[in-house]
Formats: structure tokens, C-alpha cells, sequence
């Protein structure tokens, strides 16, 4: 039993690593491609052409009919008696607005102590108390016949101390119109400075009256928000431990 469960494990590490080494091995690639070039900016394609790409679907309402007035100057949901410019349709731009200052500090100890102890004796066993020194030649004391003791001492101590600041505002597509009339948005730029490229990314679902009369939106107003910010480049990667290690580290398991 042990020596399966043993070799399921080390096949499991062996698949890990080699499909660990594989990903970084195009990585690498990848790296010595750009030497002396630096990383390049990707080609602007469609998002909901990417592989990677899944449609959101979330809990909708059951759908209303829409009220027709055709000799009305006034339509039915408008917001404003004029043409309306902010995003409401598959491929309108709108602007995204972050601003995040977030603090957090945690301090948690935990300490606990226990002693157990149990002692059973057999003093009169329907007069066979006495019949256990022929089972046990060498000897037994029936008053004290099972005696338990256990002893537990844990102190644990965690302090967690946060501090984020992100502040940037980008441009986001429409990309779905759900059931209910909420927007999919997605933004994504990519800045290249002294070949050392900056990636920002942010999905999410807003609601259309959310989006303000300068056709932009805050983050507090996106729901299911996504933001990715980081890069690569020559300073990123000597900010981060080689393959090999981060391999290693991985599956050593002391």
C-alpha cells in the first residue's frame, strides 16, 4: 500500500517537472529570442478570438417586454432626452478608473495546552483478577493494569501587515451585452520603456447607468473585476529565481 502510493507519487512529480520543464524551457526560448532586443509589444487582436477567451455567464432575470412608443420623442430607458455617448453596445470604448489604497494588518497568536491522563484498573473481575499472572507470567498489578498520559503544548503566532496603492486609468472594450443588459468590458495596454515592457489588464461587468456622463467607470462600480498589472523584461527577470530553483523548491519536499 505504501509502496504505491509511494510511486503515484513520484510519477506525479516526475509529470510536474517535466511539465514544468518543458514551460520554462519555452520561456527560455523566448528570453534568448529577445536578447539584445528586448521583449516586443503583442499585435492588437481580437479578445474574444483568443483561446483563452470564455464568454461570462451569470445569473440573469427573467426578460421584460419593451415598451414601443413610436410617436413618442421620448425612447424608453433613455437617459437623457439627446443622443447618448457612453458605451452600450459590442465594441464601444469606455474608461476604466482605478483607485486603490488598501491597508491591512493582522496579528493573530494562538496558544494552547493540554494534558490528558487515564488510569484503569481491574480489581475484581468475577474472581478472575487473579488468573492474569498465568497469562502474563512476568507479572502484572491489576490495580493499576492501563495507565494513559498525553501532553499537548502549541503556540502559534501570525502577523500580516498590506499596503497597496494602484492608481491608473486605461480604456476597455465592450465585449458581451448580457441578458440583462450589463456590459462585459476588457482593457489591456502594454508600455515599452528601455526594453522593459509594463502589461495592464482588467475584465469585469458593469452595469450601463454605472457608467458616467464622460463615458467612464470606477472600479467600486465593476463587478467580478479582474486587474492583472506586471511585465517582463530584463529587470523583471532578475527579479525572480531561475526555473531551476523555482522546479526545486516545488518538489523538495523537506
Amino acid at each position: 500500500m505504501i509502496v504505491t502510493a509511494l510511486k503515484k507519487y513520484l510519477s506525479l512529480a516526475v509529470l510536474t517537472a517535466i511539465a514544468l520543464t518543458l514551460s520554462a524551457c519555452g520561456e527560455t526560448i523566448t528570453r534568448l529570442a529577445e536578447v539584445g532586443t528586448g521583449p516586443e509589444l503583442t499585435k492588437i487582436t481580437n479578445p474574444t478570438a483568443q483561446p483563452e477567451y470564455r464568454p461570462v455567464s451569470m445569473p440573469m432575470p427573467n426578460p421584460e417586454m419593451v415598451e414601443e412608443n413610436p410617436n413618442s420623442l421620448w425612447r424608453a430607458g433613455a437617459r437623457a432626452f439627446f443622443k447618448d455617448h457612453r458605451a452600450k453596445e459590442i465594441g464601444d470604448i469606455l474608461t476604466v478608473t482605478l483607485d486603490f489604497t488598501d491597508t491591512a494588518t493582522l496579528n493573530n497568536k494562538t496558544t494552547r495546552k493540554r494534558a490528558d491522563t487515564e488510569d484503569t484498573d481491574v480489581t475484581n473481575l468475577l474472581g478472575l483478577e487473579t488468573e492474569f499472572t498465568k497469562i502474563l507470567p512476568q507479572g502484572l498489578n491489576p490495580a493499576a493494569a492501563i495507565s494513559f498520559g498525553n501532553a499537548h503544548d502549541t503556540e502559534g503566532t501570525g502577523v500580516v501587515d498590506r499596503s497597496e496603492v494602484v492608481k491608473f486609468s486605461m480604456a476597455a472594450v465592450v465585449t458581451q451585452i448580457l441578458p440583462n443588459g450589463s456590459l462585459v468590458i476588457m482593457g489591456r495596454q502594454e508600455m515599452l520603456v528601455n526594453k522593459e515592457l509594463r502589461e495592464m489588464m482588467v475584465t469585469g461587468v458593469v452595469r450601463p447607468g454605472d457608467i458616467d456622463s464622460d463615458n467612464s467607470v470606477q472600479h467600486t462600480s465593476i463587478a467580478e473585476m479582474r486587474v492583472a498589472y506586471g511585465g517582463r523584461g530584463t529587470l523583471s527577470e532578475l527579479q525572480k529565481p531561475r526555473w531551476g530553483t523555482q522546479i526545486w523548491d516545488i518538489l523538495f519536499p523537506f
